[in-house]
């Protein structure tokens, strides 16, 4: 699951890729490719909730390979979209497949992860990756081949699908002479709980947005470095960020859900600080890091948190804590561009300190959902073999 979670990420990472060559060959407008990235990730969150309620109606295992293989079939197309509002909804087309992955795909990552918080940062983090591989090898592809190149970005989609086919039936139902759990009823629905992480998550991926936003510019800007050292602290942040959603699995299963998602937030608030204060580059280059790990520590349990919190609507508490409240935050990076413009760059980072404040204050009004069942409504059995299995 933490593959196919990778490769439907990936093209989520396609499009920004796309979009200077866009420029360059179409002589697209900056306006113009703005509107693409809106039109791939406001449709993709809000389109992730109603997939997610659609299969908390009946699970409809099928959305995991036809989203990634719409989610590829959208960019693919670009090549043969000669006029802007082809452009406009093949790019939709593209954040709609992601958008009908994502809930089911958590949903079935959850039964193979069992109470695993460690093997759901590993299906986690390979979103984590399939982001940041996106651009590493658009890019390269379409230097050679230019636009005329993006049919060949439908492979690995084609081929992670039909593994798909084959494996996630048994995955998900796991050794056929293994013990089967004791399936329990799933308990109440815990609204006010789910609106509390629902905040945080919100908070957070401001936070996040911000920091992607503006990382590079930072140290390009600030401490005169170039762009190419300018680009590689934003690898750097990206790059430990996956370690931090590995890192935050495991400790959340020593330490315990909540526990882990503070002591995240609460490094998270020095290293930025540390960050803007660092007299120069290598040593705020440190900070960097510090501050990609902590950030994504609560990232894997805000899933099977949200999951817990409203265990009758798995799909459901999987789009919005994978899709919209991610998404959202991204829709205050203009406001913040808007105010460095005005101030300066640091200005905006002081703003995401305190916003990380408020996100450590907002977790500590978080609790463990009631006790319940420890899987969602069934999608098929789980043991520890398919956990194991299912994380790879």
């Amino acid at each position: 699951m933490a593959t196919s979670h990778l490769i439907d990420d990936f093209y989520q990472g396609v499009v920004p890729a796309l979009l200077p060559f866009l420029v360059l060959e179409r002589q697209y407008s900056y306006a113009a490719v703005a509107g693409l990235t809106l039109a791939a990730n406001l449709l993709s969150s809000v389109a992730q909730p109603a997939f997610g309620w659609w299969g908390d109606r009946t699970p409809r295992r099928w959305l995991i390979p036809a989203g990634m293989v719409t989610a590829a079939i959208g960019v693919s197309l670009v090549a043969f979209t000669p006029e802007y509002w082809m452009t406009w909804l093949v790019i939709a087309l593209s954040g709609i497949g992601i958008s009908a992955f994502h809930p089911e795909a958590a949903r079935a990552a959850r039964i193979a992860a069992g109470n695993s918080n460690r093997a759901m940062s590993v299906f986690a983090v390979g979103g984590n990756l399939g982001f940041a591989t996106g651009s590493l090898v658009a890019t390269p592809l379409l230097l050679f081949t230019g636009l005329g190149g993006t049919p060949y970005l439908l492979i690995p989609a084609a081929v992670m699908a039909v593994v798909i086919v084959l494996r996630l039936q048994r995955v998900l139902d796991g050794p056929r002479d293994a013990p089967k759990p004791v399936q329990h009823p799933p308990g109440p629905d815990n609204w006010p709980g789910f609106l509390r992480l629902t905040a945080v998550v919100v908070v957070r991926s401001i936070v996040f947005f911000g920091s992607v936003s503006f990382i590079a510019l930072y140290f390009i800007h600030d401490f005169r470095t170039s762009q190419a050292l300018g680009g590689a602290a934003l690898t750097v942040f990206l790059t430990f960020g996956a370690v931090g959603t590995l890192f935050g699995g495991w400790l959340a299963d020593r330490v315990g859900r909540l526990v882990s998602i503070r002591i995240g937030f609460a490094v998270s608030i020095p290293s930025l600080l540390g960050l803007v204060l660092a007299p120069t580059w290598p040593i705020a280059l440190v900070f960097v890091a510090v501050f990609g790990i902590a950030i994504f520590v609560p990232f894997a349990v805000f899933v099977i948190l949200g999951q817990d919190y409203l265990p009758n609507r798995i799909g459901i508490a999987s789009g919005v804590t994978v899709g919209l409240a991610v998404t959202v935050g991204g829709l205050f990076s203009p406001l913040l561009g808007w105010i460095a413009d005005q101030t300066n760059l640091r200005v905006s980072f002081f703003i995401l300190i305190g916003l990380t404040v408020l996100s450590l204050g907002l977790a500590f009004l978080l609790r463990e959902p009631a006790s319940g069942p420890r899987h969602p409504r069934p999608l098929g059995d789980t043991t520890a073999e398919a956990a194991d299995e299912g994380a790879l």
